[in-house]
């Protein structure tokens, strides 16, 4: 009947209407004194005495305050976080791209020559803006230079500005999240309460020395000759 499921249509949008707020005023809320003075962890005597403009906006809920979203340790940003100190050039993270979007340059680096010689990095971007985010070159970087971020306030204008360049990369702030490092789970550690500027800290195992290097494909190839 056309009077009885109008009172049922009503009666869905008379109990959402009354029913808790889930939706979030992203990156402020506007609150009132009592949010305010919570935050501020002020008495609403002290903010009037101190910063009366902002009472008054308080008193009409006009006060913006910045809102923080829990995220899991495991969240993947649009960005990465990658440790110059930890990497080796080897190129395995742009092998296992599907996309074919990080690009790596390199030169000879004229160092540790009877092993082979190691390589310096004149360029490591990686190009977000066609990135599918899969984390294929995380799992297949050796020695965990290569992390996922947790970043996920990159949006741009220009295509251009979503390329992270080697300097970007090397700038910006630690974050990585701990998909795929269970070093990060099993430390407890959390990206949303701290950076991770300390390389040894980001991988399971430590780069090896150059001496060390020298030692398992030079001084042992002697011994065996």
């Amino acid at each position: 009947m056309l009077g009885f499921g109008l009172i049922k249509g009503l009666s869905v949008t008379l109990k959402n209407l009354f029913s808790p707020v889930f939706t979030i005023q992203y990156p402020d809320r506007r609150v009132g004194l009592l949010a305010l003075s919570k935050h501020l962890d002020k008495p609403i005597s002290k903010i009037l005495t101190e910063t009366p403009k902002i009472f008054l906006l308080g008193l009409v809920r006009m006060v913006k305050i910045p809102v923080k979203i829990d995220q899991f340790p495991r969240f993947r940003g649009n960005e990465f976080v990658w440790y110059d100190d930890r990497c080796t050039a080897c190129a395995s993270c742009a092998k296992y791209c599907p996309l074919g979007i990080i690009e790596i340059v390199t030169h000879p680096g004229g160092e540790n020559m009877q092993a082979g010689e190691n390589y310096a990095i004149d360029k490591f971007d990686i190009d977000t803006g066609r990135c599918m985010f899969c984390g294929l070159c995380v799992e297949a970087c050796p020695y965990d230079a290569l992390h996922m971020g947790t970043d996920f306030e990159r949006g741009n204008y220009e295509r251009v500005n979503l390329v992270l360049d080697k300097e970007t990369l090397i700038s910006q702030n630690k974050n990585p999240s701990s998909w795929f490092r269970p070093q990060f789970e099993e430390n407890e550690y959390n990206p949303w309460e701290k950076d991770l500027n300390n390389p040894k800290e980001a991988g399971r195992h430590e780069k090896p020395s150059y001496q060390n290097i020298k030692n398992k494909w030079v001084s042992k190839r002697k011994l065996d000759g």
